[in-house]
């Protein structure tokens, strides 16, 4: 018995004929695919046109699966993928099923889907677009590698300072020209010494060039630059050199018979008049006074200092002046013998500074013309 007022009730056609069924039993309608909402559409950055035109097929196609999904994801948002070409990534294209039935609907303006494939995105992940982070990260790595080549490329190329060299020369020949002394020899077109320098004292640089390392015999000079090395101590060769006129006025022309004869008086009056320390002047009155007894028992002192290198300079060759020593064990054994004998102000360092500045070694670099020059005035004393 039915009842056709029940509000439960429905009606279906099943095979053709209307059936009389409860309303739970009805089968629902299969639900139309709804267009994005416009606050979506924008938020993706898509194209109106594009939307409008892709809106039918995309809810008229079929369900698929694997690729096809793909496809209507890069579709939705073709501003992630770029279209790579599948012969640059090097792999064919594998069309979707999708894609496939869709090829013989007639196509619509703005409504072509790009093909992505997996050989595709790995080259997409590999290479990246322009502007990317990765492109950043190759082109600071391309400017490394051409800067680190610039640099293999051009080490060791440094200017030269035979310009400046020159220029120092030409410096120091003015200043003895107006001084009254002879020019400056220098070759210009060879380095000097590395501690002369740009910045050098004129009086220093003409000091290297004209008397430094030279062989000397004579006992007044031997006696001079002895007392000139035992007051440099703590100073620097440039302002000694400045003073060696006072210091010549002073110990009269450095005569070593003259000195050895001062007084306890004529020291303090030379220590008052020419501003020289009273302790130096005392030093310079006993090592007078030694150096006539060394007369004596060698004839002169020259032959008594040019003994202990066996009247030959010593010539160590050194390359770089930052080998050069500032004593030696010849310094230290002639020092010995010296303050055994009485003499003062004459340690291990002083010795050596003395030996340098009378040619008992030849401690020009060998890059330096002075060098052989020093070499060949020690030959020409040994053959005379």
């Amino acid at each position: 018995m039915c009842n056709s007022n029940v509000k439960s009730a429905g009606v279906a056609q099943i095979a053709g004929r209307p059936v009389l069924q409860p309303a739970g039993n009805r089968v629902a309608a299969t639900e139309v695919a709804r267009p994005l909402k416009k606050s979506l559409q924008k938020s993706l950055s898509m194209p109106a046109s594009y939307d409008n035109a892709a809106a039918a097929p995309a809810a008229a196609a079929p369900k698929n699966t694997g690729a096809g999904d793909f496809a209507r994801a890069a579709a939705a948002a073709p501003y992630l993928l770029p279209p790579t070409p599948a012969k640059a990534a090097g792999a064919r294209a594998v069309p979707s099923v999708g894609a496939e039935k869709n090829r013989k609907a007639p196509k619509k303006a703005g409504a072509v889907l790009p093909v992505v494939t997996f050989a595709a995105l790995e080259a997409f992940e590999v290479a990246g677009p322009a502007g990317s982070i990765a492109a950043a990260q190759r082109e600071h790595v391309t400017q490394a590698q051409a800067q680190r080549k610039s640099r293999i490329a051009h080490y060791g190329r440094t200017a030269s300072f035979s310009r400046v060299e020159g220029r120092v020369g030409a410096t120091a020949t003015a200043t003895a020209a107006a001084a009254g002394a002879a020019p400056v020899v220098a070759a210009l077109d060879e380095k000097r010494c590395s501690f002369i320098t740009a910045y050098s004292d004129p009086v220093y640089v003409a000091y290297h060039d004209e008397e430094w390392g030279l062989p000397v015999h004579d006992d007044e000079l031997l006696f001079e630059m002895l007392t000139l090395s035992g007051v440099q101590v703590g100073a620097d060769w440039a302002s000694i050199l400045r003073r060696r006129h006072i210091y010549r006025e002073a110990f009269s022309g450095f005569d070593v018979e003259a000195v050895a004869k001062y007084t306890e008086k004529q020291m303090a009056s030379v220590s008052a008049g020419f501003g020289l320390d009273l302790g130096t002047i005392r030093g310079a009155v006993n090592n007078a006074c030694r150096i006539l007894e060394v007369r004596r028992d060698f004839g002169s002192f020259g032959k008594y200092v040019w003994g202990f290198v066996n009247h030959k300079p010593l010539s160590p060759g050194y390359k770089y002046s930052r080998k050069i020593p500032v004593k030696t064990s010849k310094s230290e054994s002639i020092s010995k013998d010296m303050v055994r004998r009485g003499f003062r102000f004459v340690g291990p360092t002083v010795l050596h500074s003395f030996m340098q500045a009378v040619g008992l070694t030849n401690d020009h670099l060998v890059s330096c013309p002075r060098h052989r020059v020093c070499s060949s005035s020690s030959s020409s004393s040994d053959a005379a």
